[in-house]
């Protein structure tokens, strides 16, 4: 059983990746488009606050994970802290595209908007899934029977997690950072 729950993850994962692979190509084909640009339109030093929090919950839920393997009662701290990172990067996203829109860009308003709020809303609604996930786990770990959750389930979210992790980071270098190469 362990196994299928684990490759099954692993598959879903990669096919997300494939998905995430095109969403960033066609970023990058439309790159030096007229009309708003990332150079213009984005603060990469105010989101790379936001990314220090995602890819600090990385580490919490490894943490999440060894504690469960352990058997410790510090699963639920270190889920708890996870959320917290991912939620603080979620507003963080919020806060971005509020001034985005509030500066004319939005998806419809031209290729960079249209890319970019599309990459960066499907990494959010991978994030917002994430927390679900995570906050079933959190539940859990407070409410449920000595053995919840499980080990397998602990690993096959976080597989999940950290997918998610390391396409912000490919995301962030992409959107934010090219264009300082």
């Amino acid at each position: 059983m362990k196994d299928r729950v684990l490759m099954g993850m692993l598959l879903f994962v990669c096919s997300e990746a494939i998905f995430f692979l095109m969403l960033v190509l066609a970023y990058a084909n439309f790159h030096k488009v007229t009309g708003a640009t990332a150079a213009a339109a984005l603060d990469p030093y105010r989101t790379a606050i936001f990314t220090a929090a995602l890819l600090s919950s990385s580490v919490t839920m490894w943490l999440a994970e060894r504690a469960r393997e352990k058997e410790s009662n510090a699963v639920s701290v270190w889920l708890f802290m996870t959320i917290l990172l991912g939620g603080i990067f979620m507003v963080g996203q919020g806060f971005e595209y509020y001034h985005l829109v509030t500066e004319k860009i939005t998806i419809s308003r031209d290729l960079f908007g249209s890319t970019f709020f599309t990459l960066t809303g499907f990494h959010g609604l991978h994030v917002i899934i994430g927390l679900i996930l995570l906050s079933l786990l959190f539940v859990l770990a407070l409410f449920g029977r000595r053995h919840e959750p499980t080990v397998i389930g602990m690993q096959a979210i976080a597989i999940y997690w950290h997918f998610v992790d390391a396409v912000w980071i490919v995301v962030f270098s992409m959107v934010y950072l090219w264009r300082y190469v």
